[in-house]
C-alpha cells in the first residue's frame, strides 16, 4: 500500500489553516475537474485532491493523520504502525459509499472508522470512541489505570490541535482483545443541559515477547532440547501466572502443541495455554559435538525425507 502525502496533493503547507485547505482545494478542483480540464490524468488527480480535502478538511482525520508524522514520502510502500491511534478520541463511523468506491486503499485503512465531521443535531453529546493498549498482564489481574486521550480541537487561528485529558480506568480481571470499556458520560457535552455522550474505549493488548493471544486462548513456543524430545522429559514453562512442570511425551516433533487447561485469559470458562514444541538443535562448534553428531549420523538410521520418497 502506497503512502499518500495529503498536504502535498493540495499544495500546501502542514501548518495550513483551515481556511488556506478550503482554498487550495477550490484551486486545484476546478484545474483537474474531468467535465472542463485538460490536463493529462484529470480525472485521477481530481479524486486525489477529493481524498486530500477529506481528511484535512475533517479535524479529526486530520489530527489522526498528522499523528503519523512525515516520515513517509509519498508513493512510499507503508504499513501502518497497530498502535498509530492509540489513545487519539473520534467520533464514531463509517466510510460513507462514496469512499469506500472512490478514495484509495490507504484512506480506508487509516479512516474505515472515522465518520464524517459534522455538527450533531442531537440534544445530548456525541459518543466518543479511543483505542487503548494494555499489557497482557492487565488482562490476569485488573486494576486501575490512568489513561492519556487526545482530542482535536480547532483553535481561533483555524489550525487543528490536540486537547489532552487523563482518566482513570477500571481494567475489569479477563477482558479480552477487542472489547470495549464504556465511560458514561465521558464522549462530547450535551447542549441546554442535556446529558453528554458515552466514551468508549477499545481494548487492544501491546505485543508480547512470550505469547500469542487468539481470544482467551494463549500460545508459547516452548523449545526443547533433542533428547528431551526424543525420550520424553518434565520440563519448566512459563505460563502467565507462574512457572509450572510440564510432561514432555517421548517421541514429540516439532509443531506438536500441549494444552494447559484454564491457563490463558480469566472467563467464563477461561482460556486456554497451548504449548507449541520446538526442537533446537546444539550447535556443532566444538570437536567434541561435532564427533557426536557424527556418531549420530552412523549408528541411527533415519532418514527425515522418508516420507518424501528419497
Amino acid at each position: 500500500m502506497e503512502f499518500k502525502d495529503y498536504y502535498k496533493l493540495l499544495e500546501v503547507d502542514r501548518t495550513a489553516t483551515a481556511d488556506d485547505i478550503k482554498t487550495a482545494y477550490r484551486k486545484l478542483a476546478r484545474k483537474y475537474h474531468p467535465d472542463v480540464s485538460k490536463e493529462p490524468l484529470a480525472e485521477a488527480r481530481f479524486k486525489e485532491i477529493g481524498e486530500a480535502y477529506e481528511v484535512l478538511q475533517d479535524p479529526e482525520k486530520r489530527a489522526a493523520y498528522d499523528q503519523l508524522g512525515n516520515r513517509w514520502r509519498a508513493g512510499q510502500e507503508f504499513t501502518p504502525p497497530p498502535d498509530w491511534a492509540a489513545g487519539f478520541e473520534f467520533t464514531p463511523g463509517g466510510a460513507s459509499a462514496a469512499e469506500a468506491t472512490d478514495y484509495s486503499d490507504f484512506f480506508s485503512t487509516l479512516f474505515g472508522n472515522f465518520s464524517r465531521h459534522s455538527a450533531s443535531t442531537r440534544a445530548h453529546g456525541e459518543d466518543h470512541h479511543a483505542k487503548i493498549f494494555i499489557a497482557l498482564e492487565d488482562a490476569f489481574h485488573g486494576g486501575t489505570q490512568t489513561i492519556t486521550l487526545r482530542a482535536p480541537q480547532v483553535n481561533a487561528q483555524g489550525q487543528v490541535v490536540l486537547q489532552e485529558r487523563s482518566l482513570h480506568v477500571q481494567i475489569p480481571k479477563g477482558i479480552r482483545e477487542g472489547q470495549h470499556i464504556r465511560l458514561i458520560k465521558q464522549g462530547a457535552p450535551g447542549v441546554n443541559g442535556m446529558p453528554a455522550g458515552d466514551l468508549y474505549l477499545e481494548v487492544c493488548f501491546h505485543p508480547h515477547p512470550l505469547y500469542q493471544i487468539q481470544g482467551r486462548d494463549l500460545s508459547l513456543s516452548l523449545p526443547l532440547a533433542p533428547w528431551e524430545a526424543a525420550l520424553g522429559a518434565t520440563i519448566k514453562a512459563p505460563t502467565p501466572t507462574g512457572v509450572v512442570e510440564v510432561k514432555i511425551p517421548p517421541g514429540s516433533q516439532s509443531g506438536r502443541k500441549l494444552r494447559l487447561k484454564g491457563r490463558g485469559i480469566p472467563g467464563e470458562p477461561a482460556g486456554d495455554l497451548y504449548l507449541v514444541l520446538e526442537v533446537v538443535l546444539p550447535a556443532a562448534e566444538t570437536e567434541q559435538a561435532q564427533q557426536i553428531y557424527h556418531t549420530m549420523a552412523r549408528e541411527l538410521a533415519f532418514n527425515p525425507r522418508h516420507s518424501l520418497g528419497v
